[in-house]
């Protein structure tokens, strides 16, 4: 029996700091969720960019977005992208990655403001160097496709803005764009959201991501994908055939991502399509269906996405929803 004790007696210290280690481990992880980093907020003076990540856009239809910018008594930036044409794309993937590199990199500009969205902005990705960018981090604007980007500061841990871009502020409304304002310039956020017969209620603590549905989805498996645990996800998406948002919505249970999360909040599904014979839900349904197994607010019709009243939402910020009957709300930290 001695014997025994001092066989095993000095593995006893081994294995507690193997625990500890992996205590440190988990707590350093819990702790990085929630000290994503902040861009400074914009000071009157400041300079934005505007430029194309994805889809082509002349400086034709930009009038209205730069006059909104020096209201706000900020410089504009035009970049090299506007104008550019390369069948649907502003320029090759390597013009694209030059022009928001420029920007990046220099100090100068405190917020990049893409113009547009569509398609491309994955494929120029990988060629962007954000070591510049990590010593003065600016804020990244804009929704639907700029969602990849959204996604891969979040993995980096920086906070960016989804809200409206050059080519929708002049049909925004006006809360739309003044979200758009407080978002920038650092001012409290918080929504009240009326009553919507789907939500589910509950209260909720985390940190905000996600974006287009669509581009979400695409994004899985690589390394800009984003940890879906103990965070509030957003979701939003137009365009789509009610059969691929179900398809979709299969992908997030099955990678576990709504096994971890605290929370959703899903903005507009706009424009929705269905087959000849019907898929026999709507949008909502769809999502509801997939999702009411699990305990956790679901925040329906939330005014963010492919619609006039885009409201800004700054991702990577912890919030905390409270879903009821009377009044939801979503409060930024």
């Amino acid at each position: 029996m001695n014997k025994n004790r001092l066989t095993f007696t000095p593995r006893r210290p081994v294995l507690y700091q193997f625990l500890l280690l992996i205590f440190v481990l988990q707590s350093f992880n819990s702790q990085a969720q929630y000290n994503m980093i902040t861009p400074p907020s914009l000071q009157k003076g400041d300079t934005v960019a505007i430029l194309a990540t994805a889809r082509k856009n002349t400086d034709d239809n930009l009038k209205p977005a730069i006059a909104l910018l020096k209201s706000w008594g900020l410089e504009v930036v035009i970049g090299s992208t506007i104008g550019l044409d390369n069948d649907q794309l502003a320029g090759t993937d390597e013009q694209r990655a030059a022009d928001f590199q420029q920007q990046l990199d220099n100090p100068n500009i405190k917020a990049i403001w893409c113009v547009k969205g569509g398609y491309g902005t994955v494929r120029m990705i990988d060629l962007l160097d954000f070591t510049a960018f990590k010593k003065n981090p600016k804020w990244i604007v804009g929704f639907s496709d700029v969602t990849v980007l959204h996604n891969h500061l979040n993995t980096m841990g920086y906070k960016s803005i989804h809200g409206i871009m050059p080519i929708t502020a002049p049909r925004a409304t006006p809360q739309a764009i003044e979200t758009l304002r407080i978002a920038l310039f650092g001012e409290k956020l918080s929504y009240e959201i009326d009553p919507f017969l789907m939500n589910r209620p509950g209260k909720a603590t985390g940190e905000l991501v996600g974006g287009n549905l669509s581009i979400l989805y695409s994004l899985f498996g690589s390394p800009s994908a984003i940890d879906c645990t103990d965070k509030i996800l957003f979701i939003e998406d137009l365009d789509e055939y009610l059969y691929h948002i179900d398809r979709m919505m299969m992908n997030l249970k099955r990678n576990g991502c709504l096994e971890s999360i605290k929370g959703i909040v899903v903005g507009s599904m706009t424009k929705m399509k269905d087959n000849d014979i019907p898929w026999g839900k709507n949008a909502i349904e769809i999502i509801e269906d997939v999702t009411k197994k699990y305990n956790i607010p679901v925040l329906y019709n939330f005014p963010a996405g492919h619609i006039q009243d885009n409201r800004a939402l700054i991702l990577g910020n912890n919030v905390t929803i409270d879903v009821n009957e009377k009044c939801s709300t979503l409060v930024f930290e």
